[in-house]
């Protein structure tokens, strides 16, 4: 049987259909995906801790289940400590919101009243009534949040399914990761196995230096924050500290959010310019540490993901499918990248860019002389072979 090479419009029609099916099947079940996802997400991370075990002898499936343990007795442990903490701060931001709202409105009452004589009331309302209203409910949905978290609910169940089947993902993901790779390898078309596994390649440069090395960042400053806001003495420190080295996944973000609360709250808390100080002293810091030895050890130049790229990602994907779309966002902001760069530099290769057509009378030459020196060969070929009479040995 012979084969002939597809068209570009053929290409194009598979690779869409392939994209829409995956996007469909992610869109059918993402009530079920998360601990999948996270289970492989688990084995990415841990994949190459067994690789080393594997190269000093031992099986995949005993490390597999080493590592696996180890890692999560670490989380079971580090969310032990934190929960009740987390918990009682959470409580107490709570129930002391509304105060710090009246105390924010005191200061900004001259201000709404300056702003009242330019813009006037809306139906005998002032600003003031407005927004304190609109505050008002703000801070009755944050109340009502915390407790369902507390109370259970959907979110329990989510936890108990991610709990339960995550690491069963996780561990059977990194005892057969060799296997699934050499499968995955094996359905790629064979004329572009070359220029996938190129891009593969780069994808994992980028997802290894983001998901290895600024988590690893992210984790250091937010319990860096957390016990140095703590010992300084600011309310829900250790809240504040966690949830900025979290959103710290997205370089300056996470120092800059984290900052302006501290910030506030020590401001409220005090009203003491040099306790204000202190706190911004320690995320100016902890900004300096990051930017000076913490990236530039752990992540370096691998990553390549813009900030603002990854914060895009972030905020779409938490918008189309929630939880399951953040854990998504970086790993296809990788992929979209790596494939807009190679999109690029192909359109930057063709001749739309340049203008130009390839001009077929330069062809000519060439087929000529691929002509002439096969002719040639076959020529010498024709040629009869002479035997040339051998020398007798003395």
């Amino acid at each position: 049987m012979s084969f002939k090479p597809l068209s570009p419009t053929t290409h194009l029609i598979f690779w869409s259909c392939a994209c829409g099916l995956f996007l469909l099947s992610v869109i059918l079940f993402k009530a079920v995906l998360l601990p999948f996802v996270l289970g492989i997400a688990v084995a990415y991370l841990l994949n190459p801790t067994v690789n080393k075990l594997g190269d000093i002898g031992i099986a995949r499936a005993p490390a597999a289940m080493m590592i696996l343990g180890g890692f999560l007795i670490l989380i079971l442990g580090f969310a032990g400590v934190l929960s009740p903490i987390l918990y009682r701060e959470l409580s107490q931001f709570s129930a002391d919101l509304p105060q710090y709202i009246e105390k924010f409105w005191g200061l900004m009452s001259p201000v709404t009243a300056r702003l009242d004589q330019y813009i006037g009331g809306a139906d005998g309302e002032t600003l003031e009534t407005l927004l304190k209203k609109n505050a008002g409910s703000a801070v009755n949905a944050a109340n009502y949040i915390v407790h369902k978290i507390a109370s259970g609910g959907q979110a329990v169940m989510d936890m108990l399914s991610v709990a339960i089947f995550m690491p069963i993902v996780a561990y059977f993901m990194m005892k057969e990761w060799p296997s699934v790779t050499r499968w995955v390898r094996d359905l790629m078309p064979r004329h572009s196995e070359e220029v996938i596994m190129g891009l593969l390649k780069q994808i994992d440069q980028k997802l290894s230096g983001f998901v290895r090395g600024q988590i690893t960042v992210a984790v250091f400053l937010g319990v860096a924050y957390a016990v140095m806001l703590s010992l300084a003495g600011l309310k829900y420190g250790f809240l504040i500290g966690l949830m900025s080295g979290l959103l710290s996944v997205i370089p300056m973000v996470g120092s800059a959010v984290g900052l302006i609360v501290s910030v506030a709250v020590a401001w409220f808390q005090s009203g003491d310019i040099g306790f204000v100080g202190l706190i911004a002293g320690i995320f100016i810091g902890g900004q300096l540490v990051e930017g000076n030895f913490l990236t530039p050890k752990l992540v370096g130049d691998s990553v390549g993901l813009h900030p603002l790229w990854v914060f895009f990602a972030l905020l779409a994907g938490g918008s189309l499918l929630g939880v399951l779309g953040m854990f998504l966002a970086v790993p296809v902001a990788a992929v979209i990248g790596v494939l807009l760069a190679f999109a690029i530099q192909k359109y930057k290769e063709s001749a739309y860019y340049r203008d130009m057509e390839v001009d077929p009378t330069d062809q000519k030459p060439a087929k000529k002389s691929i002509k002439k020196s096969t002719e040639k060969k076959s020529i010498k070929s024709r040629k009869p072979k002479t035997n040339k009479p051998k020398k007798s040995k003395a």
